[in-house]
């Protein structure tokens, strides 16, 4: 069975198309690529996101609590109602990431998400995650609200394979559709030539790792892909409208002077 139960220490980088072509084949010399990024290959990720009426799990997460988590519908690729898919809950305390999963057949999970009734456990299914993400169903009454997918190459340490490191390209989104057996398709994220790293550690990340960031000048960014959805979503909004909209001038003030005074800390 999968490992489906993970703590670890995540980082994020944002980086652009030179140094992403650099520092991906200079790893290679400490790394090897996972079985689906073999001859540079890159898999699909696709997700539904999952949050209350009024957003309340990524407008809590974005304000950068000491405990946040958010709720995901995750797939491989395009499923069909019949295929697995998994449930995963995404947890973060003191900067901690601990990520829960289990595995369940889409329909099965879309049944369980619309009602909030648990599905009959199955051998395929880890009971414990089920009972958890029944909890969060009841405490946040939540729907589908983002379709987010992107285009993956990961690698795992040659020394430690706790160690691993992901590139995340084409990041597309949509509100619309929030099904995952509707199609991989959506409106850009990021700006063409943007790549978004991800370090994931158990502890500290060892010294050649550090070192080459350094080499090339790569510097941990607080990135969020649902977070930064949502933003530009409020901010498009606002543009539409053409008008004052109190509720979200509140919000993005909140916001936006956490994270200015975040950054002096």
């Amino acid at each position: 069975m999968a490992i489906e139960v993970f703590n670890r220490n995540e980082c994020k980088f944002l980086l652009n198309d030179d140094v992403y072509k650099s520092l991906s084949v200079k790893l290679q010399e400490y790394m090897d690529k996972d079985d689906y990024s073999k001859d540079d290959n890159f898999y699909t990720i696709s997700n539904i996101y999952y949050d209350s009426e009024d957003n309340y799990l990524i407008r809590n997460s974005l304000m950068k609590p000491t405990y946040k988590e958010k709720l995901r519908l995750r797939a491989y690729g395009v499923p069909s109602e019949n295929d697995k898919v998994y449930l995963k809950i995404k947890k973060k305390f003191n900067g901690v990431v601990n990520k829960r999963r289990t595995s369940i057949k889409l329909k099965e999970a879309y049944t369980f998400l619309s009602t909030s009734k648990k599905p009959e456990i199955q051998t395929y299914m880890n009971k414990q995650v089920i009972n958890e993400i029944e909890y969060i169903l009841k405490l946040y009454n939540v729907k589908p609200k983002l379709y987010l997918a992107y285009d993956r190459r990961a690698m795992f340490g040659k020394d430690n394979k706790e160690l691993r490191i992901t590139f995340d390209t084409n990041i597309r989104t949509r509100r619309y559709d929030l099904k995952l057996e509707a199609g991989d398709y959506g409106e850009q994220l990021l700006e063409k030539g943007k790549w978004l790293m991800e370090i994931k550690a158990e502890k500290n990340i060892p010294i050649w790792l550090a070192q080459l960031l350094s080499k090339y000048k790569v510097y941990k960014t607080n990135f969020s892909k649902y977070g930064k959805e949502y933003e530009k979503m409020l901010i498009n909004n606002k543009k539409l409208k053409g008008e004052t909209n109190k509720c979200l001038d509140q919000y993005l003030a909140q916001y936006l002077t956490h994270q200015l005074a975040h950054q002096f800390l």
